[in-house]
């Protein structure tokens, strides 16, 4: 028999384990698994009568929902492409990649319209336009229907169509420091197989660690963002009770984790601290949390404060071309042993199925000996193939056949990845090369530090020298000073390494998916 790995098989799969169990949404909104499962069915036969169907790209413009999980299977499983819209993007970037991804539809929240009605006129296809709301809605002119009426009148017994396994699933697009939006795919095989990778990491985890079937899941990662990291798909196979947030909001997340006893989170780093300084975050229970974080490098500062509220934190490392997870602190060496930040703060260990190697400008491998650094290229059967509609980008993606990250990082004896800096973030001064993500990991400890980040400004002697930014109440540049001057006298950082200005600032800037964004640091103390 030809078993195609297809995403409509994960969703079986949950709901066989667990039809009685629940999927919230902030929004009001309360399912059972086979409710849930009979809106899928329900939104495939309305988007069949809307002609979507095998080769058509549907987008979503919507906050983290239950409508939006429908659409994580409904469409891919019509062997049509979800195209996750970022919201976040600037209106051009969002034209750009509707038109790129060549969109047959989008559905809509009608939070978004003022982003979306404007664009409408200089989309080059034809769309079919559906609404989202919380709320009865007055339906705009040229809409093809409401979600809710048109899953009211779907078929719930709705047969969705075969096909094989290498067909096209998802589509998103990963904002780099040049150039227009690149377009990132995967087809059914690579998301089932991420799947299960990640399964068979975070399953066998003793105690409560890793992930269980009987954990309560709530997404911190816009489900934009590479498919929300992959997880509400594990979350699904597994029967798991899953919450989601709509739009994050410190207080509503704090209240949605006390009300429904949430246990597995991911996130990035800034949406982590969000949550710990929201107003009344203290008196709110959070041990027992279980967090993953990704996108950036998790500080030992965050770590440490995550920890002091029982929050079981972890360090995880991939990126949008890679599913993304390719790595995972060591969850099972922190089970039960005091002082593990180090071991929750190393880019972890790669998960089965991967490969990831650190090589030197000949593709040569460094010495596994947690000093010596290269660029970490990586295999796995999850990877996107390249770029859509972008050969030479591909192309350069792949070259040597191996995915380059485009990080920088070493190796330990014991297979630990540690990335140190991306390429275009490693600061170079006076013939030493730093890592600006060591740096921010030191300073992030320093008492009165709220959020760190470090970048190379050009220096006309030294090439370039460190500068740190910093989000503190009061000046903090004596505790940076000492904590950095002290790892140099340790011997754990160069001279070179010790900031030549200590910045405090309100903000610091982020991207769109909420990581530091220091090309638009660089920028601004260049220019000021």
């Amino acid at each position: 028999m030809d078993y195609p790995l297809v995403i409509g098989e994960l969703l079986k799969t949950g709901l066989r384990a667990n039809p009685a169990q629940r999927i919230t949404y902030a929004g009001g909104v309360d399912l059972t698994y086979a409710q849930f499962g009979a809106r899928v069915h329900r939104l495939g036969s309305a988007l069949a009568g809307l002609g979507l169907g095998e080769g058509a790209v549907v987008a979503v413009m919507d906050y983290d929902s239950h409508r939006y999980l429908e659409c994580f299977f409904a469409i891919p499983m019509l062997g049509a492409t979800l195209h996750t819209v970022n919201v976040r993007l600037s209106p051009e970037q969002v034209l750009y990649t509707i038109n790129h991804a060549q969109d047959d539809a989008i559905l809509v929240h009608e939070d978004f319209l003022p982003l979306l009605l404007p664009l409408l006129p200089r989309i080059t296809r034809p769309l079919r336009l559906i609404l989202l709301s919380d709320r009865p809605a007055a339906l705009p002119q040229g809409f093809a229907g409401e979600y809710e009426a048109l899953l009211t009148a779907g078929d719930a017994s709705f047969a969705f169509p075969t096909f094989a396994e290498s067909t096209r699933a998802t589509l998103f697009y990963t904002t780099g420091t040049t150039g227009d939006p690149k377009g990132v795919t995967y087809s059914h095989r690579q998301l089932v197989l991420h799947t299960l990778g990640v399964i068979a990491c975070f399953a066998p985890i003793p105690g409560r660690g890793g992930i269980k079937a009987d954990d309560v899941y709530m997404p911190l990662t816009p489900l934009f963002h590479v498919h929300g990291w992959g997880f509400p798909l594990i979350a699904t196979m597994l029967g798991m009770r899953q919450v989601y947030p709509g739009r994050y909001e410190p207080q509503k997340l704090l209240h949605l984790i006390a009300e429904h006893g949430v246990t597995f989170s991911h996130c990035v780093p800034a949406v982590l601290g969000m949550v710990l300084g929201a107003t009344g975050a203290e008196a709110v229970n959070l041990a027992g949390w279980k967090v993953i974080i990704g996108g950036s490098a998790l500080p030992e500062g965050l770590a440490r404060a995550a920890m002091a509220r029982g929050i079981d934190i972890h360090a995880g490392y991939g990126m949008s071309e890679t599913c993304p997870v390719l790595t995972i602190a060591d969850m099972a060496a922190t089970q039960g042993r005091e002082d593990t930040t180090a071991i929750r703060i190393a880019t972890g260990k790669p998960i089965p199925l991967v490969e990831v190697r650190v090589v030197d400008a000949g593709m040569t491998d460094v010495p596994h000996d947690g000093v010596a650094t290269g660029e970490v290229v990586t295999r796995a059967p999850w990877l996107t193939d390249g770029y859509l509609h972008n050969p030479a980008g591909s192309a350069d993606l792949w070259r040597g056949g191996w995915l380059h990250t485009g990080d920088v990082g070493n190796m330990m004896p014991d297979g630990t990845l540690r990335i140190t800096d991306r390429l275009k973030d490693v600061i170079k001064s006076g013939g030493e090369w730093i890592s600006s993500l060591e740096l921010e990991s030191l300073i992030s400890a320093v008492a009165g530090v709220s959020e760190v980040a470090v970048v190379g400004v050009p220096d006309d002697r030294w090439g370039e020298r460190p500068v740190v930014v910093v989000v503190a109440q009061q000046d903090v540049t004596e505790g940076v000073t000492a904590a950095v001057q002290a790892s140099i006298a340790a011997g754990r950082l160069s001279k070179w390494a010790a900031p030549e200005r200590v910045l405090r600032v309100e903000a610091i800037p982020k991207t769109s998916v909420g990581k530091i964004d220091k090309k638009a640091i660089r920028a601004s103390l260049t220019h000021s």
